[in-house]
């Protein structure tokens, strides 16, 4: 089952949305995406009579997912984080302002996001065939998008805040509290979790009984839309069925 969080998709706008963006504090942050994910986990969990599910994150949802992991344990059975964000060094100029309640995404603004990580002689990873097929879909997602000059889809601020503050050391979940096995999964182009950042994240998921940093060649943050997105598939399916811990024998 998958999650949009409001605001996002196909979810409903929130209300504050059709107010100015300054009037407001960031929508849809760490806390209120927590208490949504936890409605739905709540939902799953009755809905099939069990007492554990898994959770799959990219991302900024992996704060979210990481924050629910960590205050309800006895609900999780596994974690995946793909693309995880992680806590920086805080900076000397402390964290950023709080941003706007939501901002406006041009097509033209996922492209180059999707594209600018891949390094300048390497052969491309993301068609732009399959790009433009998605961007209908995405402008679909706001029915306003189309009106706007350029067109351009409204979307809550609430998570490009908590990745800011993240950067600036002030991650909005505690990775130590988090007691389920957890696999981080990423591309060897990802600009928002490097090296260094999944060192840290899965150096802090002290509590969790089994770790995984899955590291794959020729990949970005968006994985999931690339060439090697079979192995990021192959990747979670094989850690979510588990069967990895070792067997004692006597």
């Amino acid at each position: 089952m998958g999650l949009r969080f409001q605001g996002f998709g196909l979810s409903d706008p929130y209300i504050e949305m059709n107010e100015p963006a300054s009037q407001r504090v960031p929508l849809c942050d760490a806390g209120d995406a927590t208490e949504q994910l936890e409605a739905v986990v709540r939902f799953v969990l009755r809905h099939h009579g069990v007492e554990r599910l898994s959770l799959l994150s990219h991302s900024w949802g992996s704060i979210p997912a990481g924050r629910f992991a960590g205050m309800h344990p006895k609900m999780i059975d596994r974690v995946v984080m793909f693309g995880p964000i992680a806590r920086r060094s805080p900076r000397s100029d402390g964290p950023p302002p709080s941003g706007p309640a939501w901002r406006l995404v041009t097509v033209e603004d996922q492209w180059k996001r999707f594209v600018e990580d891949v390094p300048a002689r390497e052969p491309p990873v993301l068609d732009r065939a399959h790009f433009d097929e998605w961007a209908e879909r995405y402008l679909d997602s706001d029915r306003e998008s189309r009106g706007r000059t350029p067109p351009a889809v409204k979307v809550p601020a609430g998570p490009l805040n908590d990745i800011s503050r993240a950067f600036h050391g002030e991650l909005a979940w505690d990775p130590a509290l988090v007691q389920a096995p957890v696999a981080l999964i990423r591309g060897e182009w990802d600009s928002l979790n490097p090296d260094d950042d999944a060192r840290w994240l899965f150096d802090n998921l002290t509590a969790s009984p089994l770790k995984r940093d899955i590291k794959t060649g020729r990949a970005t943050h968006l994985m999931h839309l690339e060439v090697m997105r079979y192995a990021l598939y192959r990747e979670t399916t094989t850690f979510l069925l588990g069967k990895d811990f070792p067997t004692c024998r006597n």
